[in-house]
């Protein structure tokens, strides 16, 4: 899959019990979505990834991505409308989300901005059951930064694209990020950050802050 062909880039937020309280939040009753534009996803490879470094602090928020592979029927199961996995990290400048809460106004600059949606290398999904008793980890400069389980959820995989296909459609090319566990924090400019599902690599980069255009 190419960073072409990708189509919707669904968010979840707040799907963790330890980050939602973290973050001082209640955990919600039902699945919280937003979506990110395709320009925001960026492939991680080995290198750079340029980030705004004069809008505030830059929050990583590392995630297992699901790549949908067809056209959302209710009844479908997760292992017949996901062919694809990866990690990705949702990179949200905090101090403007926290400004738009304020006043009521969509989350779109400070979560849709370039390059805020970087994604590791895709894998084939091993099954709904087989992710559940996986997890991943994220490192920041060689040290854990976040420990994510799928089996930590609130909202589990299949509850959370029965959500979205019902509500707003999913098809072919479609990206789900399901949420991030405890950890989430700012970053300095130069930090490398390094995904792993268990002990496979998924995604390696160095973050480089910069003035916005």
């Amino acid at each position: 899959m190419t960073l072409k062909s990708i189509g919707n880039v669904y968010c979840v937020v707040r799907n963790y019990s330890l980050h939602t309280a973290e973050s001082g939040n209640a955990v919600p009753e039902s699945p919280m979505v937003f979506l990110k534009p395709t320009y925001s996803v960026v492939d991680m490879g080995e290198g750079e990834i340029g980030l705004p470094g004069d809008q505030g602090e830059v929050h990583y928020e590392a995630e297992l991505v699901l790549r949908i592979s067809r056209t959302y029927r209710p009844g479908l199961p997760v292992d017949e409308l996901v062919d694809a996995m990866t990690l990705g990290i949702d990179f949200t400048l905090r101090e403007v989300q926290t400004k738009m809460k304020l006043k009521g106004y969509p989350w779109l600059p400070a979560k849709g901005f370039l390059n805020s949606a970087p994604i590791g290398k895709w894998r084939p999904f091993p099954g709904a059951e087989a992710v559940a008793t996986g997890e991943f980890i994220l490192y920041r400069n060689g040290e854990i930064a976040q420990l994510g389980r799928p089996s930590d959820m609130i909202f589990e995989l299949q509850k959370l694209i029965d959500f979205i296909g019902t509500r707003f459609g999913l098809g072919e090319g479609d990206i789900i990020f399901t949420g991030t566990p405890s950890g989430a924090a700012a970053i300095a400019d130069g930090d490398l950050f390094e995904l792993f599902w268990g002990e496979e690599p998924i995604g390696k980069f160095r973050s480089t802050l910069r003035p916005t255009l």
